[in-house]
C-alpha cells in the first residue's frame, strides 16, 4: 500500500491546514442531513491541499457516493446519463442522500468531453442530492458558469511546518532514522503539496533505516506551474532575478501576462520615472511580440519574456512594501463592449466599399473626412441616400440623426428630377419618330428626281441614233481641226520651255567658264 493512502486522514481533524474550510464543509454536511438542501459546494486549490480527502470524508456522513475523475470520459451525455440520474433517483438498497463527487472540473475539454460543463450546470439545476465538485485552477474560463451556481471554497497550501511534522510521524512509525534538515527540505520542494511530499519521502525511505542528506540528490526538484497573478505580483513587487525567472514559468499565453503586468503597473510603482520606465520596456516586449506574430520567427518570444518580468522589475529602484489589490486587464472588457461598434463600423465600410470600388481599410482610413462631411444636414441626407445608409450607421459618423425636413425635402427634390428626366425623355422620343417621318418622304423624292434624269439621258440617246451620217462626219471634221489646233499650241509652249531652260543653262556655263581659261 502507497504511503499516501496508508497516512491518509481518517476524519476532518486530521486533516492538515484550512480550517476555516472544514468547518464550513461540516456545516454544509449537517444542514442536509438536517433536511435543509444547500448549494452545490465548489473547492478550489492547488494539488496537495485535500480537496479529493476532505469530500470522501464528507461522502463517510451520507449513505453512499458517486464519483466521476479527471480520467473518465466526462461527455454530455455521459454525465446526464451518469450523474444526471443518479441525482435525480434514490439507491435501491440504502436510504438518505447520496454524495456526488465531481473532480478537476475545471479539466474539462477537448471532444471528448464535449458538453461537460454544459451538462454539469443542468444538473445543479435539478438534482435532489448534494454535490461537491474540485478545480486546479480558480481563474480558468470553464469555471466562471458554474460559480455562480456553486458556493465556491479556496483552499490554501499547506504550510511548510505542518509537512515537516507529518513526516517525522510517518518516519517514527516505520522506524526510519531521519536528519530534521532532510525533512525540511523535502518540504520545501514540495511547495505546499503534502502528497508530493510523502511520496518523495516514500521514494528515498522505502527499504532503508536511515535516511541523509545524499538521499536527496535521487529526487529532483519539482517543476511547478506559477498562478499568474502571483507571477504578475512577484514581477512587481521583487528584484531578485531568480524568484521573478521561477515564476514567468505560465501556462499563458504572452499577449494576457503582458496585459496583466501593464494594468497594475500603476498600482504598484508610485514614482513618475519608475512607471515610465516600466511602460517603456512593456512597449519593447510588444514590439517583439509582434515580430515574433507576423515573421513566426518564435525565438522572440523569449526577449518579450525578459522585457515584461525582468525590465519591468528592474526599472523600480526600491521594493514597496504595501498592499496593492490588482485587478485584472480591461483591455479585453473595452473590446467586448465596442464589439458592436466594431461590427457597425465593417458593415458601413463594406457597404461604402461597394459603390467607390475600394478595400474596407481604404474606406475607414476615409472615416474622418466622412464626419466632417456629415455635419452638414443635406449632405449628411444625400450621402447617405447613396450609400443606403440606416439611422444607426448614420450614427456612426454624427451624434445627431438627419432631420425629417431634409429627408422629405431631399425626396421631393429627387421627384421633380425624376419627373423632368422623363419628360426629356418623351420629347426625345416625339423628335426621333418626326425625323423619321421626315426622312422617309426625302428619299422617295430623290428616288423621283433619279428616275427623271434617267428618262432625260434615254431621250437624248434616241436623238443622236436618229441623226443623218453626213452630219456625223461634220461633227469627225471639226473635231480633228480642233485637236489639231490643240496639239500646235503645246508643241509652241514645249518649245518656249526649252528655250528658258537653255538660257538658264547657259548662264551656268557663263559662269564656270571663268575656271576653264
Amino acid at each position: 500500500m502507497l504511503w499516501t493512502e496508508k497516512y491518509s486522514p481518517k476524519n476532518f481533524d486530521d486533516v492538515l491546514g484550512n480550517v476555516k474550510v472544514k468547518n464550513e464543509i461540516l456545516e454544509w454536511t449537517e444542514e442536509w442531513l438536517n433536511g435543509n438542501p444547500q448549494k452545490c459546494l465548489l473547492l478550489i486549490g492547488p494539488p496537495g491541499t485535500g480537496k479529493t480527502t476532505m469530500a470522501h470524508l464528507a461522502a463517510k456522513e451520507f449513505s453512499e457516493f458517486v464519483e466521476l475523475n479527471a480520467s473518465d470520459k466526462r461527455s454530455y451525455d455521459i454525465i446526464t446519463n451518469t450523474v444526471g440520474e443518479s441525482s435525480l433517483s434514490r439507491s435501491l438498497y440504502n436510504e438518505g442522500l447520496k454524495l456526488i463527487i465531481l473532480d478537476e472540473v475545471d479539466g474539462i475539454h477537448g471532444t471528448e468531453d464535449r458538453g461537460g460543463t454544459r451538462a454539469i450546470g443542468n444538473i445543479i439545476k435539478t438534482a435532489r442530492h448534494p454535490i461537491i465538485m474540485m478545480a486546479n485552477d480558480p481563474y480558468s474560463k470553464r469555471l466562471k458558469t458554474l460559480k455562480t451556481k456553486c458556493t465556491v471554497l479556496k483552499l490554501r497550501k499547506v504550510h511548510t511546518n505542518s509537512i515537516v511534522a507529518l513526516l517525522k510521524r510517518i518516519c517514527v512509525k516505520e522506524h526510519i532514522e531521519f536528519d530534521e534538515y532532510v525533512l525540511r527540505n523535502l518540504a520545501k520542494q514540495s511547495k505546499g503539496d503534502l502528497r508530493s511530499a510523502i511520496n518523495d519521502l516514500e521514494a528515498i525511505a522505502k527499504g532503508k533505516d536511515k535516511v541523509t542528506s545524499k538521499d536527496l540528490e535521487l529526487i529532483s526538484r519539482k517543476d511547478e506551474v506559477a498562478n499568474i497573478f502571483d507571477s504578475v505580483r512577484t514581477v512587481l513587487k521583487s528584484k531578485n532575478i531568480h524568484h521573478i525567472n521561477d515564476a514567468m514559468k505560465l501556462e499563458a499565453e504572452p499577449n494576457f501576462i503582458l496585459e496583466l503586468v501593464a494594468e497594475n503597473i500603476p498600482r504598484e510603482y508610485e514614482k513618475a520615472e519608475e512607471i515610465a520606465k516600466a511602460y517603456e520596456m512593456v512597449s519593447l516586449a510588444d514590439t517583439y511580440l509582434g515580430r515574433a506574430f507576423q515573421t513566426r520567427v518564435y525565438s522572440y518570444w523569449k526577449y518579450s519574456y525578459k522585457l515584461m518580468s525582468l525590465g519591468v522589475a528592474l526599472s523600480k529602484e526600491e521594493t514597496y512594501r504595501k498592499f496593492a489589490r490588482y485587478a485584472n486587464s480591461s483591455v479585453y472588457s473595452m473590446l467586448s463592449k465596442s464589439r458592436a461598434k466594431r461590427t457597425l463600423r465593417d458593415a458601413v465600410a463594406e457597404k461604402m466599399g461597394e459603390k467607390l470600388h475600394s478595400s474596407k481599410k481604404v474606406v475607414r482610413e476615409q472615416f474622418p473626412y466622412f464626419e466632417t462631411m456629415f455635419q452638414d444636414d443635406e449632405v449628411a441626407c444625400e450621402i447617405a441616400a447613396f450609400f443606403d445608409l440606416d439611422d444607426k450607421e448614420v450614427k456612426l459618423f454624427r451624434s445627431k440623426k438627419i432631420p425629417k425636413k431634409v429627408k422629405t425635402a431631399y425626396a421631393k427634390k429627387l421627384s421633380k428630377t425624376a419627373q423632368e428626366e422623363v419628360e426629356k425623355g418623351l420629347r426625345g422620343a416625339f423628335k426621333t419618330s418626326n425625323d423619321t417621318k421626315a426622312g422617309g418622304s426625302k428619299d422617295e423624292k430623290s428616288k423621283k428626281t433619279e428616275k427623271t434624269v434617267q428618262t432625260k439621258k434615254s431621250s437624248e440617246k434616241e436623238m443622236i441614233s436618229n441623226k443623218s451620217p453626213a452630219e456625223e462626219r461634220g461633227k469627225k471634221r471639226s473635231a480633228g481641226k480642233s485637236t489639231s489646233k490643240k496639239s500646235k499650241s503645246k508643241e509652241k509652249s514645249d518649245k518656249k520651255v526649252k528655250a528658258g531652260k537653255s538660257d538658264k543653262t547657259g548662264k551656268k556655263d557663263k559662269q564656270t567658264s571663268l575656271f576653264n581659261f
